[in-house]
């Protein structure tokens, strides 16, 4: 049986590339190719361009209201296909169906519904400057790049697309090349809703298309979502054209349970925030901190709870809790960090092996894994891994944690359990990340913003101030007397 190819989506319909170049899309579950899909050659890359020169052309003369019509109806598409678009997120990225069915469309649904309530509402300042004054425009950027990563393709490419549309610009937008099949959904829906043909293009392909993407001169915005790494590298190359770079990065981030804390409830959090999607989110609580008095019930609890309440198997198995990493490399990769601890000195509480479920035999799975006795400088501690791998710490000082837990070069989020109101403050405020929680840990609302500090981004997505990063402002001055020349 042959795989279906798909062409990279242009100017409102799909595209063939002249090279006949094309990669294949594996499902994680099963090792089997699913698709294959066209890489955007020169011939897709300068139509994309002037694609979205068209789009944006039309787009932005449109009014903030009438935008905002039409982006409502896309959100309302991808509400009513959301068991169908959620199948696609499982079937690229390995995840559970019972994730993906009741999260990556909704929030993506939610950021694009939220920035079309938002559209009509930006305005402009107007100030007296002696018997002249001046005012100011909110007006779009021109061509936005969106870059997103493998672990939620359809949710960011909602968060990319959501601000920028809002504000009135065109997008072209690169998803992974491991999971690509949900942006070309989005666009279709697009096109449904009103969406003028042009103003959301996607191209196909890897690093290679990214590089174009980030230092083309016609392109004013570049949003990329990934690890650190290449983040550096999409900045140093958007800075030849002085692009304005938006970037959310990876992440190391720490959970203090202090002693008063509800146990269970931070095992919960503490279990989330290192298994749900396999443990492939870059906020993910991998470094857990427990204060001494509460340590051993609260491992003893996590270990029960890791054996016997994680099912893997099957994503699209409604049971099924745990899904495949994203590929046989990164599974790869992920054991290698287990090796790593245990030899650094780790102990294992529970996991640390690949799995081999009996639905689904040949998928890349990784037992979820708990290492104890963990030291602050090991590798497990201090390296991002995004695998179901988490480090459990003790401490009994209050100072002393908040050092060790800043003492990272990331710094995305961070979570605090603790029924003290006062402390729960006074220790998030001293916590250097830019997402955080108290008593919760995971939630991204659109309405919250989200980016990190130090090397874990620039910037923010979701958010009133995100629409902002989408324009530029114009002011205009007024003379409302006569010059005076002195020529």
């Amino acid at each position: 049986m042959t795989t279906p190819v798909y062409e990279n989506f242009i100017n409102g319909h799909f595209l063939k590339n002249q090279t006949g170049d094309t990669f294949a899309v594996k499902n994680p579950a099963t090792d089997e190719v699913i698709y294959h899909v066209e890489i955007a050659d020169e011939f897709i890359q300068n139509a994309a361009i002037e694609s979205a020169k068209q789009g944006f052309a039309a787009w932005s003369a449109m009014t903030p209201i009438e935008r905002s019509r039409i982006l409502l109806k896309a959100v309302a598409i991808l509400r009513e296909r959301n068991d169908e678009l959620a199948k696609v997120e499982v079937l690229d990225t390995g995840k559970p169906w019972q994730e993906a069915e009741c999260v990556d469309v909704e929030t993506g649904a939610d950021v694009i519904e939220y920035f079309a309530g938002l559209a009509p509402a930006q305005v402009g300042q107007q100030q007296m400057v002696g018997n002249d004054f001046y005012y100011t425009r909110k007006e779009p950027l021109g061509i936005c790049a969106g870059i997103g990563a493998w672990n939620y393709p359809l949710q960011i490419a909602c968060w990319k697309s959501g601000p920028a549309l809002a504000a009135g610009n065109a997008v072209i937008f690169k998803p992974s090349e491991e999971t690509p099949l949900g942006a070309i959904k989005l666009a279709e829906i697009f096109i449904e809703a009103g969406v003028p043909a042009g103003v959301f293009n996607v191209v196909q392909g890897a690093a290679e298309v990214g590089q174009w993407l980030t230092a083309n001169p016609n392109i004013e915005k570049v949003s990329f979502t990934g690890e650190v790494g290449t983040g550096k590298k999409v900045m140093a190359s958007a800075a030849g054209s002085l692009k304005d770079v938006t970037m959310e990065l990876g992440g190391k981030s720490p959970l203090l349970v202090f002693d008063d804390a509800d146990v269970s409830q931070a095992v919960s959090a503490a279990m989330i925030g290192n298994f749900y999607t396999q443990g492939e989110i870059c906020t993910n609580c991998t470094r857990i901190y427990v204060h001494k008095n509460v340590y051993q019930q609260f491992i003893d609890e996590l270990k029960t709870r890791t054996e016997q309440n994680i099912i893997a198997g099957d994503p699209m198995d409604p049971e099924v809790n745990l899904g495949a990493l994203i590929s046989k490399k990164h599974q790869e990769l992920v054991l290698g960090y287990i090796d790593k601890g245990i030899q650094e000195g780790a102990t294992l509480l529970t996991g640390g092996k690949a799995l081999s479920p009996a639905s689904a035999p040949n998928g890349y799975f990784v037992e979820p894994t708990v290492f104890v006795d963990c030291k602050d400088d090991m590798t497990i501690v201090k390296e991002e891994i995004f695998g179901p791998v988490m480090s459990v710490l003790v401490f009994d000082d209050e100072d002393d944690v908040i050092q060790r837990a800043n003492d990272t070069h990331l710094g995305l989020a961070a979570g605090v359990f603790t029924k003290d109101i006062q402390r729960a403050h006074r220790v998030i405020h001293q916590l250097q990340a830019g997402i955080c929680w108290i008593n919760s840990y995971g939630n991204s609302p659109a309405e919250m913003p989200v980016g990190g500090y130090k090397q874990s981004g620039i910037g923010r997505e979701n958010g009133i101030e995100t629409l902002d990063h989408y324009t530029q402002t114009k002011s205009i001055y007024v003379g409302m007397s006569n010059i005076e020349s002195p020529f």
